[in-house]
């Protein structure tokens, strides 16, 4: 096992609508072979990855193929309801919001030749408690295979390629996701992740793409080619699985600064970040399931800070100030995407081997690590 003192892969960027500057870049990208991490490194980002996701239903909104109000059942060829509220239909606005219904009891990892339909088909997989779009809040990964799934149903392409063809590419970002898409040899610089306790959790690629991109089927194959279109859009991790480098996840920020000009139209950036709930202190359950925290204003698929009542805590940067983004947290990582939409500046950041029970920071429930980059970053 590496050793857990090693320093954890950090990096960190300041932005604002034009410049993009690296503010910090040490520790090890691969411990085994002594590589150091810089801006370019692709690492899994985790939640923001979410985003990502969204930025690819709001170019189908407005090229017309989906609608956020829709009952997405008209997409997927088959009936969805949470089997309490059977009246109910559910949308996009609900998926992407996290007010669906849909909670992560029944997992959200699902294997390829298994389908999103029967993952739904689990009782585990609905809160009974509230119905679809109702004011509830509940952090729910298990939103993006099924989103994903409507997706691929809406076009005929795979999740993967699509989202190669209507954000990735025009945004001319070397990204992709569980690194179906990216270029030549860039897994040669992917960031490895790690534990705290220095075991290696995701990525140890030793300088070549994952022979299956995918979580291979029950039976170990991997075999894509019969694979059809809204299936299980869950193949390709759009709730975690995008791999991308701090400068190109700078320049995500920077299209955020802009309104989305050139991009988004005027109408579907305001949809994506205007938010669709907010805490009023009963009305919710944050990521891990509490109340309250870092979850206090959400918008579709975009984490709004901008303060709450108590318990709320999302003050990241320690100022009140409102900024839009998203956090991200898994396999000992934790990132953040943040932008003043006023100003147009913001910040990109991730480090590595993050304790699960890390100490929280000084003035919100974010780690203090969060809070020292975000601050780094800033400033």
């Amino acid at each position: 096992m590496v050793s857990a003192q090693a320093v954890p892969a950090s990096v960190a960027i300041a932005f604002d609508r034009h410049h993009i500057c690296t503010v910090l870049a040490e520790g090890e990208a691969d411990r085994t072979t002594g590589r150091k991490v810089n801006a370019d490194d692709p690492v899994r980002i985790a939640s923001i990855s979410k985003l990502v996701t969204a930025l690819g239903v709001m170019r189908l909104v407005d090229a017309g193929v989906l609608d956020l109000d829709r009952d997405v059942s008209g997409y997927l060829g088959w009936r969805l309801r949470n089997p309490a509220f059977p009246d109910v239909p559910i949308t996009l606005r609900q998926l992407l919001s996290h007010r669906s219904s849909l909670v992560d009891d029944a997992d959200y990892l699902i294997p390829l030749g298994d389908t999103v339909r029967a993952r739904l088909s689990d009782p585990r997989a609905w809160d009974r408690a509230h119905a679809p779009g109702s004011d509830w809040f509940h952090y729910t990964n298990l939103n993006f295979p099924v989103i994903a799934s409507v997706m691929e149903a809406a076009t005929g392409e795979r999740f993967d390629a699509l989202m190669q063809r209507i954000v990735l590419r025009p945004l001319r970002l070397d990204a992709c996701f569980n690194w179906s898409g990216c270029s030549a040899g860039r897994a040669a610089h992917a960031v490895v992740l790690h534990r705290a306790d220095g075991s290696v959790a995701r990525d140890d690629l030793k300088g070549a793409v994952p022979a299956c991109p995918v979580q291979p089927g029950r039976d170990g194959g991997c075999d894509l080619s019969t694979y059809v279109s809204g299936w299980n859009g869950g193949l390709f991790s759009p709730q975690g699985g995008l791999r991308i480098s701090m400068r190109d996840l700078a320049r995500i920020g920077q299209l955020l600064g802009r309104g989305g000009k050139g991009f988004l139209s005027r109408r579907s950036f305001a949809e994506l970040v205007q938010p669709a709930w907010r805490f009023s202190g009963t009305n919710g359950v944050d990521e891990g399931g509490g109340q309250g925290g870092v979850n206090c204003a959400y918008g579709l698929a975009v984490h709004v800070l901008a303060g709450g009542p108590p318990p709320c805590a999302d003050n990241l940067f320690g100022d009140g100030r409102l900024r839009i983004g998203h956090s991200g947290e898994a396999y000992g990582l934790r990132s953040g995407l943040w932008v003043d939409p006023k100003t147009g500046k913001g910040v990109a950041f991730f480090t590595t081997a993050v304790p699960d029970a890390a100490p929280k920071g000084a003035h919100s429930a974010f780690t203090a690590v969060e809070e020292k980059l975000a601050a780094l970053a800033e400033n």
